[in-house]
């Protein structure tokens, strides 16, 4: 297929492209950080985007969604990225999605698509249990309770955690950590007893939480597909977040690029245009390149998981790898080229290397998506 946007898809970013400049300006991000909300996004804003319908681009037809695809969501998850905007758009209409979509019943898939295509229900994906991503070891225990299962464990860094509605959790009903059967997915009410929800400030000033459970009960119905099957869904799951992350990741380069290059254009230096100096010139001309090369990347990464490719985990590694890569070369080079105050929180430069760095580190960095490509191809 070639890496091209079709008409629907490039009329879909540039909506969004509009409606995010008006609605959501990283001018509203400082706004929430000031007034230390708790979402980090205005409270009317994921209304208004479940109004234009981005809830339920990936909930299929059947489930009262719109199915328009993953290249379609992936222009609207750019444009977050230069507006540098907060909402629960990836830990919802992203992660929870595909979950559900990949291992729950016709049941679940009714009630719960349903409820996040119409806005009614948002989620939260807790997998990680330390400092660094690593689906394979999860430790939380699911135990056999009576009808249904009892949960203990813990869980760090839950994007939209302390405020979604609904938890989907990685815990293990057989095996020990670093086996992949075994793993199993429940779907968790965030309000229910044993439920320990405590909200971790990160310093892009989006939402996060640590979650412990302390016997909680959930019943049969609580699992998400077949017990102790739940690994092939959770790393679908992760590698459409890595992909979506990437797409972001490409936003916040492109938008830190286009900024600093208007800043080259306009800012003298002993009476001389600082984008006259060749060695500021050959700079931005290789982050240029960096940008162009991403562009195909991520595009190629999210029409993989369109078309079913097999090789979608593979290239989910690479988007997130290079991605991560050139994002902080950017927002570095973003800083640097802006001189001291590049540092300042006048400028709001400085806000895209605060949010580029959590999005390079949620679920797996540079270095992680690395290792996993070569694991993938063989090495």
């Amino acid at each position: 297929m070639a890496l091209v946007l079709n008409e629907e898809q490039q009329m879909l970013k540039e909506s969004a492209q509009g409606f995010l400049a008006e609605n959501a300006p990283v001018a509203e991000l400082r706004k929430q950080r000031d007034a230390d909300s708790h979402t980090g996004y205005a409270d009317n804003l994921w209304g208004q985007m479940v109004d234009m319908g981005w809830a339920a681009i990936l909930v299929p037809e059947a489930y009262g969604g719109l199915e328009f695809g993953h290249v379609g969501m992936g222009q609207i998850v750019e444009q977050t990225g230069r507006t540098l905007t907060a909402s629960p758009l990836l830990a919802t209409a992203i992660l929870g999605v595909t979950a559900i979509n990949g291992a729950g019943s016709e049941e679940q898939k009714t009630e719960l698509l349903g409820a996040i295509a119409s806005g009614e229900m948002t989620t939260a994906l807790a997998v990680d249990e330390t400092a660094h991503h690593a689906p394979t070891q999860v430790s939380m225990a699911a135990s056999r309770q009576g009808a249904g299962y009892s949960l203990n464990g813990s869980k760090c860094f839950v994007a939209d955690g302390s405020t979604a509605d609904k938890l989907i959790v990685a815990a293990r009903t057989s095996g020990a950590a670093g086996d992949m059967k075994g793993i199993s997915l429940f779907v968790v009410d965030r309000t229910a007893p044993g439920v320990e929800v405590e909200r971790t400030k990160v310093t892009d000033g989006r939402n996060y939480a640590s979650i412990g459970f302390n016997n909680v009960e959930v019943s049969e119905a609580a699992l998400l597909g077949e017990e102790g099957k739940g690994f092939r869904a959770l790393s679908a799951t992760l590698d459409a977040g890595n992909i979506y992350l990437s797409a972001e990741l490409l936003g916040i380069a492109q938008e830190s690029f286009d900024r600093t290059l208007q800043y080259l254009k306009e800012r003298k230096q002993f009476g001389t245009l600082i984008g006259s100096f060749q060695a500021l010139q050959h700079r931005a001309a290789d982050w240029w390149s960096q940008l162009e090369l991403c562009k195909s990347i991520v595009l190629k990464a999210l029409q993989a998981i369109d078309e079913g490719d097999v090789k979608a985990p593979a290239l989910a590694s690479i988007a997130k790898a290079k991605l991560s890569e050139v994002a902080e070369l950017a927002t570095n080079e973003a800083i640097q080229m802006h001189g001291g105050i590049g540092m300042t929180d006048e400028y709001e430069i400085g806000f895209f290397i605060k949010r580029a760095r959590p999005a390079q580190t949620l679920f797996g960095d540079n270095s992680y998506h690395t290792d996993r490509f070569a694991l993938l191809s063989g090495y």
